[in-house]
């Protein structure tokens, strides 16, 4: 995979842990957390949005602050409104192998929103307090 445009400024958020062996723990939960939010979003992106179409792109954006990290996913996609989304937990859905990746990005981050810009797609927006 070649990415088409990379864009990498500084900035540092700085995660102070207490010195116990559960901080280990912790500090992985966080960044799984993190990763999953990510992943999911960008399949998302990809397979829903551009419908896997290589003409389309996807961007990520990531800003951090002490206090949070917000990134921000966005696809070329026609849009869609997330409240239309099964619930992955009913019972109808619950063998379903599909349909779970806004479920866990709900889960794994403190806000997230839908936006759809005048210029269309749609971006993902998580943050994630510290």
């Amino acid at each position: 995979m070649r990415l088409r445009h990379l864009i990498v400024t500084v900035e540092t958020t700085e995660l102070t842990l207490p010195s116990r062996i559960d901080a280990v723990n912790e500090s992985e939960q966080l960044m799984f957390g993190i990763d999953m939010a990510i992943r999911e979003a960008v399949t998302n992106a990809v397979v829903h949005g551009n419908k896997q179409d290589d003409s389309k792109q996807i961007r990520v954006a990531i800003k951090s602050s002490p206090q949070e990290i917000e990134i921000s996913v966005h696809d070329e996609g026609a849009g869609f409104n997330p409240a239309e989304v099964a619930d992955p937990t009913a019972t109808e859905n619950i063998m379903k192998t599909s349909g779970r990746g806004i479920f866990f990005m709900r889960n794994f981050v403190d806000e997230i929103e839908w936006l759809n810009p005048p210029e269309g797609g749609t971006t993902v927006k998580m943050i994630k307090r510290f």
